[in-house]
């Protein structure tokens, strides 16, 4: 197995797997200058042209490579053009002189005359370097660089994509998590505020707050989550808000179409939109404060809408003031749902609407949805 596995990195190393590219390359060029491709092989191995065929093969490649690996890293990745082109042309000069050597010594090793071998016509060093040798190495210059840059431009674009997809998720799971802590201490206070008010009604805050917190720490670890799981969230908070809460709140979440399929949404999208309704509504000792929400599902479009009356300037608080919130669910929206939802945030003297219209798509279930 060791020798197994040395065997395979010189190969690699060397990159002598390339030799069949460009056996193939030499091959189509002369089964296109000739149209014979069962007469070019025939030459290839069983005439003396096998000798010219070699040089071909062999300083193309190491002129290719000597481009590819020395060149284009050294002075055209480094700016250094002009450098980079003198010495491209004079690699691309040098390799195809050392080809034409390949003519003679074939006629040489068969026997033969250059007349016979290639043809009547003048034969000389100069004639033969501008008939085809210097011609084929411009073309496989040319190939061999052109499969360099596209395999280079794949790679980035796939190493781009790559670090998008990271940067999103770290950007997601940041918005996410920044939102957390911001909730948990407006019902720790919540909680608080009900112990010294009413004992009973802290001792059932708190179970709501317990329902909400495993669901946080358990159940919306996905980047998707279940949407029934979205709003049995919202309507406990929902009744966690209505106990801590003086004045009457009408908060009513109805389905008006029945959910076809598991549809998955991304977690405390809308929560974020409920819970800015409650921190911001009016609390007129003998005026109206309420609270109106209704959520709805035509197919896989979800509309909510959620308006709440206000103090005199509270409304643009609620834009000013509720970064964290407001201003995560807006980039969030932006990162998971570009092009696919609707946003109007309306902001009046005594009341805040916010209306959402949001397209679902069918929740993939993953191995720790399954467990929980």
């Amino acid at each position: 197995m060791p020798q197994i596995q040395s065997k395979q990195n010189w190969l690699i190393r060397y990159k002598l797997y390339h030799l069949p590219f460009w056996f193939l390359y030499n091959y189509l060029w002369w089964v296109f200058s000739q149209g014979d491709p069962i007469g070019v092989a025939r030459s290839i191995f069983f005439s003396p042209y096998t000798v010219k065929f070699t040089f071909y093969l062999v300083f193309q490649a190491l002129a290719a490579y000597f481009n590819l690996y020395f060149l284009m890293p050294r002075y055209m990745e480094k700016g250094k053009f002009a450098q980079y082109i003198a010495y491209e042309l004079l690699t691309i000069i040098g390799a195809a002189m050392l080809i034409v050597p390949g003519y003679f010594l074939s006629a040489i090793l068969s026997g033969k005359t250059m007349d016979d071998l290639y043809g009547n016509g003048p034969h000389n060093f100069f004639t033969l370097f501008l008939a085809n040798p210097l011609p084929s190495m411009v073309a496989s210059s040319t190939l061999a660089m052109s499969i360099k840059l596209t395999k280079t431009w794949a790679q980035t674009q796939k190493r781009q994509q790559m670090l998008e997809k990271e940067k999103l998720e770290t950007e997601l799971k940041f918005l996410k998590y920044q939102f957390n802590p911001h909730f948990l201490f407006n019902s720790i206070n919540s909680i608080f505020f009900l112990i010294h008010k009413n004992p009973n009604m802290a001792s059932a805050s708190l179970a709501k707050f317990s329902e909400l917190l495993r669901h946080q720490l358990y159940e919306c670890n996905d980047l998707q989550i279940p949407l029934q799981k979205e709003i049995a969230y919202l309507e406990n908070f929902i009744e966690l808000e209505k106990l801590r809460h003086d004045t009457e709140v009408q908060a009513d979440i109805q389905l008006t179409a029945p959910i076809a399929g598991q549809l998955g949404i991304a977690p405390f999208i809308l929560m974020t939109f409920v819970e800015n309704a409650f921190k911001h509504v009016s609390a007129h000792v003998n005026g109206s404060n309420w609270i109106n929400i209704k959520l709805e599902l035509q197919g896989q479009r979800l509309n909510l809408f959620v308006s709440n009356s206000t103090a005199a300037g509270e409304a643009n608080q609620a834009i000013k003031y509720g970064g964290i919130g407001l201003g995560n669910v807006k980039r969030r929206l932006d990162l998971m749902y570009p092009g696919i939802y609707e946003l109007d945030i309306d902001s009046q003297p005594d009341t805040f609407t916010v209306k959402l219209q949001l397209t679902l798509a069918v929740l993939q279930i993953s191995p720790t949805m399954q467990m929980a």
